[in-house]
């Protein structure tokens, strides 16, 4: 496909044959029977945005994402679709899965306990275009495809190159600045073969808002009281910089490949490796965080900081990917597939710039080198280093598929496509302890490592076959029934089916309507994750749901989420050019795997629950971190599948082209997702208490914006190309904790939150580009060109006043505006 901007038409990319949602080999967009969208290359080019993840979110209504992940979550990207969880959301490569992520999302909010599809980790110039379905889909493609599927369609072009360069930063903030180089071309493989290699390199610098002012560094204002800084050391109140993006510099590569060997088969393959550095900073830690230690430990942390240190979680990832296939027109008359697909992630977490701050005690009641002591540092005591490596996660995703299809008439009278196949997979998901100091001790400050016991390595086989039948009942009635069966060695079986149909009343009307069945099955992440996040001023951990130590607080054994979806719409074209789609749907969903975080705490002065917190994070191999005199903040969770929750939308999309000849061509684009969920059931655990408390439930009901509206207009005259896009993010309500600089009576709570709303917010994009001959092209731009932010949210619910905005809501970013430039040449 050719890139120049001025290519782009109405219905270019709608003419497309997709392949997503149907295996019929010659279906438009326009005529599918559920709602597919095809995005370009250059769609998401003008979007300004350098990932992949962003570019679809400012591009796509029904795609939102976390503007910041908390912890490691921060160094990886999510999408979401339907305000649904990133791991209801199914990608797909050329029609083949792709393999998630190792890195789990552990802290609480939309995006908890995920392990989604990172779509940065695939160059963004490798693709040509992107085909979304919104609809189920599990009957197709199994687990995964509850709320919608990505399937990104590669280049595969012989010829020509491609280069660009961009780069860019927020520009009200003076931080942020972010660079990109991409390369791609392709070349000829004898006959009827090609080779297209793509690579890109990526750099952005952390953006920092200078709206964080450290609690400890002020007075209180509720109280009137002094700062809780009491230290000799004068610090700066601007020293907390948790809410913040990551530093990130990354490589991706991909290569594809395709040769005709034989008359009527091909040989094709597709290989992707990305290698990511990320930083992240955590809270900011006192110089005195060692007094309520010892004094010798306080004064250790002092001579080592005397102003204090910021924590960097670090990610060293290693992304990998290969697909290998044969594929052919004629096996007693089937078109057939064969392809393996081998894809794996490897996060290597560490911290930067932190210290077990326990190891720098040399009395042996703190710190001691004796192996039978409840206090032993293998890496010895009196000193500690300054960065460790905490963990490594290591997916695996080894899927193996056999398709066939092929048209028929029933009757001679009735055309059908009839498809069927098998697909085998293996995964498998790695824990490797951290070192020593990671996790003895209490660990390292903000983040304690795995340990020993917590480590392992776990695998699954899936075993499934489906069967489609495409029926063409009449010249203006389809009619789809697809099925599927699966087999889980670690969970067992799950049927599930889909029934679609479409009317064309004629060329300008069409209706259609969904029913399906589908599925997500538990992660091994989300059966064996353990971690324990520590800060100032408490800890909280997730026990592993498969061991003992969570069964001995009410764990039970995962099982599948399971959905039914029902939607229906129409497809209009009531004058040449200008077309209307609308479709309502509704999602069920059951036993949705959530967080029981109840247990721990203190309660009227019992702090039992507290205690039994401590001691399962101790039979786990990890300490509590050093400086608690109580449990009033120690809360140790589990997964569960702890609700049921009913999701309903209308997504309505539109486009219309006026040419007007030699004053230019006008591209409207308008995309509006109304979505809502509501919960229909809280389980209880083995205390008796639902698994969802108030702030829970906001994380899977209302901190996804109750709507979505793009206007985008594009438009080329001469050499000369202007976009403007304008995004409405509607509302979002959270039911935030009461943090430090609440009244006691509140603090903490996990039964009276502050009920905080995020109104609706206008963004507004602008691109301008020339086009100096066949070959170059230059554009500037800016994003969000108003420098609109988040509202601030109350100091009762601000942490440490270092989050300043509801970091959970799926709405506007708190970056403010973004310039760039960015210089194209194709050759």
């Amino acid at each position: 496909m050719k890139t120049d901007d001025h290519s782009i038409r109405s219905n270019a990319v709608e003419n497309i044959s997709v392949t997503t949602g149907t295996h019929s080999g010659n279906r438009k967009a326009r005529d599918s029977l559920s709602p597919v969208t095809v995005i370009s290359s250059a769609t998401l080019r003008r979007s300004g945005q350098m990932n992949l993840a962003d570019a679809l979110t400012h591009t796509y209504a029904s795609i939102t994402q976390t503007p910041m992940g908390n912890d490691t979550a921060a160094l990886t990207s999510s999408i979401r679709m339907r305000g649904l969880s990133p791991n209801e959301v199914l990608v797909l490569v050329d029609g083949k899965r792709r393999h998630t992520t190792g890195n789990f999302n552990a802290d609480g909010g939309p995006d908890f306990a995920s392990t989604p599809v990172d779509l940065n980790m695939i160059p963004a110039n490798a693709i040509d275009h992107i085909e979304v379905l919104e609809d189920g889909a599990a009957a197709m493609y199994g687990s995964d495809a509850v709320a919608g599927v990505v399937n990104i369609i590669t280049k595969k072009q012989d010829h020509g190159l491609n280069l660009s360069g961009q780069t860019g930063a927020n520009a009200y903030n003076g931080d942020g600045w972010q660079y990109q180089l991409n390369a791609d071309g392709g070349m000829k493989l004898g006959e009827g073969g090609f080779l297209h290699i793509s690579g890109q390199m990526y750099h952005s610098d952390h953006m920092v808002p200078k709206v964080d002012l450290d609690h400890r560094l002020q007075a209180q204002p509720t109280d009137h009281g002094a700062a809780s800084y009491t230290g000799s050391q004068p610090l700066s109140v601007n020293s907390n910089r948790y809410e913040s993006t990551p530093e990130e510099t990354r490589e991706n590569l991909a290569i594809e490949w395709g040769k005709k060997f034989t008359p009527g088969i091909e040989f094709y393959g597709l290989i992707t490796y990305a290698h990511r550095h990320a930083e992240a900073y955590e809270q900011f830690r006192l110089p005195t965080v060692g007094s309520s230690i010892s004094s010798q430990v306080d004064a250790a942390v002092q001579a080592l900081a005397p102003e204090g240190f910021s924590p960097l979680e670090v990610d060293e990832e290693n992304d990998f990917s290969a697909t290998l296939g044969l594929r052919g027109n004629d096996f007693l008359g089937f078109n057939w597939d064969v392809s393996s697909v081998y894809g794996e992630d490897i996060d290597r977490i560490g911290l930067n710039n932190s210290y077990n701050i326990r190891m720098l005690s040399t009395d042996s009641s703190i710190c001691s080198t004796n192996a039978l002591s409840d206090v032993y540092s293998e890496d010895g005591c009196g000193h500690s280093p300054s960065k460790t490596r905490a963990e490594t996660f290591k997916a695996v995703q080894w899927t193996n598929n056999v398709d066939f299809r092929r048209h028929f008439n029933i009757g001679h009278k009735v055309p059908m496509t009839l498809a069927f196949g098998a697909e085998e997979r293996m995964e498998s998901y790695e824990i490797r302890a951290g070192n020593p100091a990671s996790y003895q001790l209490g660990g390292f400050q903000s983040y304690s490592g795995i340990s020993p016991q917590s480590a392992g390595t776990w695998y699954r086989d899936i075993w499934a076959w489906y069967l489609d039948g495409d029926f063409h009942l009449t010249k203006k009635w389809d009619l789809d029934f697809a099925g599927r069966l699966e087999h889980y060695t670690d969970i067992g079986n799950t049927e599930n089916g889909k029934i679609s149909t479409r009317y064309n009343f004629n060329r300008r009307i069409a209706v259609r309507a969904t029913i399906s069945t589908g599925f997500r099955a538990p992660t091994l992440a989300e059966s064996h994750y353990s971690a324990l996040n520590s800060s100032p001023t408490g800890a909280s951990g997730i026990l592993p749901n498969a061991s003992s130590a969570a069964a001995a607080i009410g764990a039970s054994p995962l099982k599948p989420e399971r959905s039914t979806t029902v939607s229906g719409g129409f497809v209009l074209e009531p004058v040449d050019g200008f077309h209307v789609e609308a479709d309502v749907y509704q999602i069920n969903l059951r036993d949705r795997i959530v967080e029981d975080s109840n247990y721990g705490g203190c309660n009227k002065g019992d702090c039992s629950e507290g205690e039994n917190a401590a001691a399962a994070f101790k039979s786990l191999g990890v300490a509590l971190p050093a400086g608690f005199t109580g449990y009033s903040d120690v809360f140790a969770s589990y997964l569960a599948n702890g609700g049921s929750t009913r999701t309903q939308g209308l997504d309505i999309k539109a486009d219309y082209a006026f040419h007007f000849h030699k004053y230019g061509n006008l591209f409207l684009t308008m995309a509006l997702d109304l979505n809502r969920t509501r919960l229909h059931h809280n389980g209880t655990d083995a205390l008796g208490e639902n698994y969802l408390n108030l702030h829970d439930i906001t994380s899977i009901t209302t901190d996804y914006p109750r709507s979505k509206i793009i206007l985008n207009a594009f438009y080329t005259v001469g050499n000369w190309d202007f976009n403007i896009r304008q995004t409405r993010y509607g509302q979002t309500t959270d039911m935030m904790t009461y943090e430090d600089w609440a009244p006691s009576s509140v603090r903490y709570s996990t039964t009276q939150f502050d009920q905080f709303i995020q109104s609706p917010r206008w963004l507004t994009d602008i691109e301008i580009g020339y086009r100096f001959n066949s070959k170059w092209h230059l554009a500037v731009g800016a994003n969000n060109i108003f420098n609109v932010r988040p509202r601030l949210v109350p100091a009762a619910a601000n942490y440490l006043g270092a989050m300043p905005y509801d970091n959970r809501a799926s709405q506007i970013p708190f970056t403010g505006g973004y310039y760039y430039g960015r210089l194209n040449a194709n050759f």
